[in-house]
């Protein structure tokens, strides 16, 4: 696992030549400073909400990488005093799906930082976090010696057509798409890094319904206590060292979780589904894209009768997707 690690190391230095740095504010990070890394493709529509909903829970510095984007992104986020972005034309697949640029922003800006890394379509949630900024969380995990924090992916959609309320720049996005599957997940233990394998939710029941095993992962770590020593493996699934994966108890108890509520399913979704099927930049050939786009033709709907409306994290709570631990 060393060698696996040091190796990750090395490709996210190898990698940064790809990165073009356009607007680089680092030097205003502070030491206690909360930050944000991000990766993402011609996301202009959400990064307005995206920025305030993260301003708004205390993140400090947002640290981003576009992919070639073509939508006005890189203007948009000019002169954001709390924003560093670098731009790369090179393939996100070859950066192991932008996990080489993240591993790279996050040892260079993020040692001793919290670093939370999400997507633009992915909103964190944490206990008592309707009250509490995400230092407060920061600084009792620090005073608890845990150093990684997990959140299981909740993916949110409309009741009815994804395509029935246009998603607008700004908007929370929840607005539209406020319900999600509160059971139809499977949990287990992956050998190599000790993490949790978790499946099910609206993807596997619409998109793989036959083949369950091949629905995307759920199970996410995106909030870690940041060392140059540290290189997540496999997007935010899994992490080196190995200790970083032990974010549950083996012996009866429950550790604190998160969540992170998934925005993807919004009526901009089937054109982005589409084009990154033919951009093949995603795992496995973006075969999970080429799933979305041949189901969502036929049926744009991913409600069904057991779907559940949102409420707040409590609810998620009460349904065992996110945990408050022993934190009070």
């Amino acid at each position: 696992m060393r060698v696996r690690r040091r190796r990750r190391l090395l490709r996210c230095m190898r990698k940064s030549r790809e990165l073009r740095s356009v607007q680089n504010n680092s030097a205003a990070i502070r030491p206690n400073d909360v930050i944000l890394v991000s990766t993402f493709r011609n996301e202009k529509v959400r990064l307005p909400y995206f920025l305030r909903y993260y301003r708004d829970l205390g993140v400090d510095h947002f640290l981003f990488v576009d992919n070639d984007s073509t939508d006005g992104t890189l203007d948009y986020l000019n002169g954001q005093r709390d924003v560093s972005v670098w731009n790369t034309k090179h393939s996100y697949k070859r950066a192991n799906f932008g996990v080489d640029w993240m591993n790279w922003l996050q040892r260079t800006y993020g040692n001793d930082h919290w670093t939370l890394v999400v997507d633009p379509d992915e909103f964190f949630v944490y206990p008592f976090c309707d009250t509490r900024p995400i230092q407060a969380l920061t600084d009792w995990l620090d005073n608890s010696s845990i150093r990684s924090f997990s959140a299981m992916l909740v993916d949110v959609y409309p009741k009815g057509r994804l395509d029935e309320n246009p998603y607008q720049e700004g908007q929370n996005p929840l607005e539209i798409a406020s319900w999600f599957d509160s059971g139809n997940y499977t949990i287990k233990k992956n050998a190599t890094y000790g993490n949790l394998w978790i499946q099910g939710g609206p993807r596997s029941r619409v998109f793989f319904p036959e083949t369950p095993k091949s629905a995307p992962a759920l199970n996410k770590i995106p909030l870690v206590k940041w060392t140059k020593r540290y290189a997540y493996v496999s997007s935010t699934h899994a992490l080196l060292p190995r200790g970083l994966n032990q974010v549950y108890d083996e012996w009866g108890g429950e550790k604190a979780s998160g969540a992170l509520l998934h925005t993807k399913f919004l009526d901009t979704f089937t054109a982005k589904a589409q084009e990154e099927q033919s951009r093949k930049q995603h795992y496995a050939g973006s075969r999970e894209y080429a799933a979305y786009a041949d189901k969502l033709s036929e049926h744009p709907e991913l409600w069904c009768k057991w779907s559940e409306k949102y409420i707040n994290w409590r609810q998620l709570e009460i349904l065992g997707l996110m945990s408050k631990g022993n934190w009070a």
